[in-house]
């Protein structure tokens, strides 16, 4: 009898600070090694790992997945009041595109800027703003549903279910199950099933992975140790579960050999997430045209002769000449946005007493930068190159390449291999 295909979808690396032991090459080599064609990265809050992961499982047979497993505010997010209960309820969020994954970069930084009390965290409110390309799952026993499963809550949890499958759509929302011999996870399995079966939302089956091996645990106990400020000798204090490892597509298997269907909807899941990142392009921000003004070079010349007028008691040929000059470069190199949205954050900087500096480097070569009051230096005064900054004989359109590998485009590459979601780009490019 052949082995369900299993595909991890809740999994912490090292970047979820002093919880996670896992290192990003380690869970892809060991994905890679047991022959699983995908694995999901959702650390605590945070998408620091997410880049280097995604790189790891492009150089080898994996495909990445990218999630956070955030933590979502009981009320406003805002709201930092001392209050009982939860502080945050914890949910898994995964990228299927890249509209999912600017979302999930949008709700990491909200969490921090906007909702931090102990962790990072979102509300409702916010996810209903940022849910398009996002696949949620209820995740452990922090999860809102799980703790009324867990407390005898049946109408709580089954209200909460529905709400987060209305905020992120059918079919987008499963309810998790996992199974670390814990003896709520039981009771909240149980649940689980029936509260699936009452509303039709699937299940998926998940392991928390924190580290490698079982033999990891106690490493992980000294990590939790220095978390919560206690020593491995306290016997008052939160302690590892040796099951929260890197389980193989047969132990999860054997562990949830009653609910196929939990398993298969993980490769279901995997199917769906194709996240494609590009790497050696410049993504410059979109700067807003004033009225009146039909492209951006057209913009950043005006403004860039405005400057030259409160810079120069005359625009003689000497000015001009290096103004068009500069100009012409900048356009060639797709480079007018750039400029305008640094002078219009200088700009910004000043009024608000912001100290900046008179200009460093090569930028102060630049005239152009010198007029839109980016830089506080003359270069015709100093005779300074423009060249030294922007050089289109050293340089590509989307900006200067330096020596090492780099990431080209992978949209357009079909590669031999399938994966669950069908042809995926796998290897170093």
């Amino acid at each position: 009898m052949s082995t369900p295909p299993f595909v991890h979808l809740h999994v912490h690396s090292q970047y979820s600070l002093l919880d996670g032991a896992c290192r990003t090459e380690d869970l892809v080599g060991e994905a890679e090694g047991l022959g699983m064609e995908a694995l999901a990265l959702t650390d605590h809050g945070v998408l620091f790992g997410a880049i280097e992961f995604y790189k790891n499982a492009m150089a080898s047979e994996v495909k990445p997945i990218i999630g956070c497993e955030v933590y979502v505010a009981p009320g406003d997010r805002r709201d930092r009041s001392p209050h009982q209960g939860e502080y945050a309820y914890h949910l898994i969020l995964l990228a299927q595109n890249q509209t999912g994954y600017q979302n999930l970069m949008y709700l990491s930084s909200m969490g921090f800027l906007e909702g931090f009390y102990y962790r990072p965290r979102v509300d409702k409110a916010l996810l209903r703003e940022r849910s398009e390309g996002l696949i949620a799952c209820s995740s452990c026993l922090h999860g809102e549903v799980s703790i009324h499963n867990v407390n005898g809550r049946a109408r709580e949890a089954r209200q909460a279910a529905l709400e987060y499958q209305e905020i992120f759509g059918e079919g987008n929302f499963y309810l998790e199950v996992q199974n670390h011999d814990i003896e709520e996870e039981h009771r909240n399995i149980d649940a689980m099933i029936s509260l699936s079966r009452e509303v039709d939302i699937p299940l998926v089956a998940t392991n928390d992975v924190h580290f490698m091996k079982p033999e990891h645990a106690e490493s992980h106990e000294v990590l939790l140790c220095i978390q919560t400020g206690k020593t491995l000798l306290d016997t008052d204090r939160m302690h590892s579960n040796p099951q929260l490892f890197f389980r193989t597509q047969a132990e999860m298997a054997n562990l949830f050999a009653g609910l196929p269907e939990a398993l298969e909807n993980t490769t279901d899941i995997a199917k769906r997430c194709n996240l494609l990142l590009e790497f050696g392009e410049m993504h410059l921000p979109r700067y807003p045209l004033p009225q009146g003004f039909k492209s951006l070079p057209e913009y950043l010349r005006h403004s860039a002769f405005e400057g030259a007028r409160n810079r120069y008691p005359k625009i003689d040929e000497t000015v001009e000449e290096r103004l068009e000059y500069e100009l012409e470069t900048i356009e060639q190199m797709g480079f007018p946005g750039y400029f305008l949205v640094v002078a219009d954050f200088t700009r910004q900087a000043r009024s608000m007493g912001v100290p900046v500096g008179p200009g460093r480097g090569s930028a102060a070569g630049s005239l152009v930068s010198y007029c839109l009051g980016i830089t506080d230096i003359d270069p015709l005064a100093y005779d300074l190159l423009f060249e030294r900054f922007l050089n289109p004989e050293r340089a590509t359109r989307g900006g200067a390449r330096s020596s090492g590998t780099w990431w080209r485009s992978t949209a357009r590459r079909v590669w031999p291999r399938s994966s669950p979601s069908g042809p995926w780009p796998r290897g170093r490019p």
